[in-house]
């Protein structure tokens, strides 16, 4: 009798069973991939804030107050575009190994459409937690539709107080976050009862008008172009939030909450899950949980109430 040899390869059923433990260990695998790579991104934004926190304090070192915004009103786009109104992380530029790019757009001297400079994008202003495509430059931000500007996924906290604009002689927005500043002002972003708002270099701010602790007061928190229309690094109506908004609030069906709702939108807001980073007056960097108390919250968000806020970080960070 002739003897054959074993056949080759795989059988149809050892096939299937070697596809399932495969699809198995892809389905345990990938998860945890996913949940590496956003750690590092987590990580990676953690230090972009606080680079732009160490930025803030050397510029209050040198010249004596920290970075203001130059909003000189009306917010319109034609007003926009032809006025120097610089934000905080346009003045910040030489702080953060950008003075090139200062020194190009004459910041802030010259307008947002003689600068040149305003499409640029800042790799240290952008969470790599939020794509690209959501992140390129745009030409239909608030204020300055038609002029292509960088984005950024940094505000400056402008404090707890929202619900006015006297600048633009409205003395309550249409909004659901209504709430008077510790300052007695409702209006957050002329007024705004925490570390910087849009117009504060009529009154820089400085370390001794932070009365309830450098490592309690929020600086520079998180948002997400995609959610509110009024993101972008160069123009001072475009580059401050308010805490009075709850963090990470969720999109609503209701038509009060899309991007250009500007009033119910202009919280902070990250894509990293349950909730987001800020940079503290000190320096330090904190991930605040998007569960934490609205009164807590909002607290830590002014500079001089004298709030006791909580009693330990598990209450302030959840």
């Amino acid at each position: 009798m002739v003897r054959r040899p074993p056949p080759i390869g795989l059988t149809l059923v050892e096939l299937l069973v070697v596809l399932s433990i495969i699809g198995v260990l892809m389905a345990i695998l990938l998860p945890a991939i996913g949940s590496a790579r956003e750690a590092a991104r987590k990580t990676q934004c953690k230090n972009n804030i606080r680079q732009l926190a160490l930025g803030c304090s050397l510029h209050e070192q040198s010249h004596c107050h920290f970075p203001v915004g130059r909003f000189y009103g009306p917010a319109d786009h034609e007003s926009g575009r032809a006025a120097p109104s610089w934000s905080w992380l346009a003045e910040l530029l030489p702080e953060i190994e950008e003075q090139t790019l200062y020194d190009m757009g004459d910041i802030p001297n010259r307008t947002h459409e003689e600068s040149g400079v305003c499409d640029q994008s800042i790799s240290l202003f952008l969470c790599p937690s939020i794509g690209r495509s959501t992140n390129k430059p745009r030409d239909d931000r608030g204020g300055l539709s038609g002029l292509m500007v960088g984005l950024t996924n940094y505000h400056a906290a402008s404090g707890a107080n929202w619900g006015a604009d006297l600048s633009q002689k409205k003395e309550k927005l249409d909004t659901d976050w209504r709430n008077e500043g510790t300052n007695g002002s409702f209006d957050g972003l002329e007024q705004g009862d925490g570390m910087m708002c849009r117009s504060d270099y009529r009154n820089p701010r400085r370390l001794r008008h932070v009365a309830d602790g450098n490592s309690h007061t929020f600086m520079i928190g998180e948002v997400n172009p995609a959610t509110n229309n009024r993101v972008s690094w160069p123009y001072a109506n475009n580059a401050y939030s308010t805490c009075a908004i709850p963090p990470n609030l969720s999109p609503k069906d209701d038509g009060r909450h899309e991007p250009d709702w500007w009033e119910n939108v202009g919280g902070f807001r990250s894509e990293h899950p349950m909730g987001l980073h800020f940079a503290m007056v000190d320096g330090s960097v904190h991930f605040i949980g998007e569960g934490i108390d609205l009164t807590v919250y909002r607290a830590m968000a002014t500079i001089a109430g004298t709030e006791v806020v909580a009693s330990s970080n598990e209450r302030l960070l959840p």
